[in-house]
């Protein structure tokens, strides 16, 4: 079974147009945020942000598979001491496209230095915005659950009795709870918070993110062999994390030194992989890297 990776240097909005129609499992991705990165992605203004993102969008809604998720990460900015609201008109704008926002998880940099400004603090969060094109997508719940914790020593620790049936919501929202069924359980679902320290110094990269975080989401919706999609590769925190767990990837950048920077960054974790002969041969497992 051959593992791929293939790297598109070049405008993304040009370069998604040479895949195939529903072709990818799963988009992760950190576009330039508005009015930031200017030397290097040229610093789209707020006001444009929109019209800027949308063709792309429209590819993505194309080379996405019926069971496929899209996962972007974006930030509001502060604008004349008022939050900007690019991110809301793009996600209404999304939805006319045919998008569903599916659902929106924060990542918690715990890791944050503090900071104040006169009428606020500083940051510690970002979106990661999810995107279907379908109700029903691929989506393996079980591949991230996460230890207990210590909530259930206390708390499942003296039940009542409407803590033993599936007890409906006070609010009338129709959800029920039986906090019984977790009893003697070594592990629970995790909530839509992702508490991850923020990385890069050693990336070589302004704005790079986490491996946990594009580890996380690839866990969560796709399987071995399916395709994961970066088109806003930078310095390829997802494509090494997707070769590393055997997914086949593909990262688009418009920067030439970007793109050599991730090929030479892959081969390492080929060689890694393959230095044990008896591995490889317990897995058949191939690689290519090509670079377009």
């Amino acid at each position: 079974m051959e593992i791929t990776t293939d790297i598109y240097l070049g405008d993304s909005k040009e370069q998604l147009k040479l895949l195939p129609n529903n072709s990818v499992d799963l988009i992760v991705t950190s576009p330039p945020y508005a009015d930031q990165r200017k030397n290097t992605y040229g610093g789209i203004h707020h006001d444009k942000y929109v019209d800027w993102f949308l063709p792309i969008s429209e590819q993505l809604l194309r080379v996405l598979k019926p069971t496929g998720t899209f996962v972007l990460n974006i930030k509001e900015k502060v604008v004349e001491g008022e939050r900007s609201i690019y991110v809301i008109e793009l996600i209404l704008e999304m939805r006319k496209q045919g998008w569903l926002w599916t659902e929106e998880f924060i990542w918690h940099k715990k890791n944050c230095y503090p900071g104040k400004w006169p009428n606020r603090f500083r940051d510690a969060w970002e979106r990661l915005l999810q995107f279907n094109k379908n109700r029903k997508f691929n989506m393996y719940q079980e591949e991230v659950m996460v230890p207990m914790g210590e909530w259930a020593n206390s708390r499942l620790k003296n039940l009542s009795e409407t803590d033993k049936t599936r007890d409906n919501s006070k609010v009338g929202s129709g959800f029920g709870k039986n906090i019984s069924n977790w009893l003697y359980r070594d592990k629970a679902y995790p909530t839509n918070v992702l508490h991850l320290a923020t990385e890069c110094n050693n990336k070589n990269h302004s704005a790079a993110f986490p491996e946990e975080l594009p580890e996380w989401f690839i866990k969560l919706f796709t399987k071995e062999n399916d395709m994961v999609l970066d088109p806003f590769m930078g310095s390829g925190t997802t494509l090494i994390v997707a070769n590393r767990m055997r997914r086949n990837s593909i990262g688009i950048d418009i920067v030439p030194e970007y793109c050599e920077m991730v090929k030479k960054q892959l081969r390492p974790v080929e060689l890694y992989l393959f230095e044990s002969k008896a591995v490889y041969e317990a897995v058949k497992l191939k690689r290519r890297i090509t670079v377009r």
